[in-house]
């Protein structure tokens, strides 16, 4: 075996409106779509919105299970996002909102955790894309 396997899947298909797109992964039904400045009708979360979640979803979910696994109590947890281009350059700026009955060692960790998600990591390593015609 060569360790490969498969993580997640989609199939994205044009729906009616300009812009809309109707996305289905794993079981889900989603859409997604461009905003009104961008020529859609906000039908749904843009593409680099639904990076942003994913990102955020992998984040606090991570969290949880690492403070689980350490019986540490956590009472709430957001993970703000915001995705940026600087001319050539994208960069996310996320903040962690943590509520728990944590120490300063603790809290740190969690961030420290947070850098080291999986899809953290793959954003920040990068991913080759490899595109078929069929």
């Amino acid at each position: 075996m060569d360790g490969t396997r498969l993580v997640a899947h989609a199939n994205v298909k044009l729906a009616e409106a300009r812009y809309a797109v109707n996305i289905r992964t794993g079981h889900h039904d989603l859409i997604g779509d461009e905003p009104v400045s961008g020529g859609g009708a906000d039908a749904g979360p843009s593409p680099f919105g639904f990076v942003l979640a994913g990102l955020g979803a992998c984040t606090a979910i991570t969290l949880r299970m690492y403070a689980e696994r350490k019986g540490w109590t956590i009472t709430a947890l957001t993970v703000g996002l915001e995705y940026f281009r600087d001319d050539d350059k994208f960069r996310v700026e996320r903040v962690l909102h943590i509520e728990g009955a944590l120490d300063e060692m603790q809290r740190a960790r969690l961030a420290d955790i947070a850098e080291r998600t999986p899809v953290t990591l793959a954003i920040k390593a990068g991913a080759a894309i490899n595109t078929k015609m069929v």
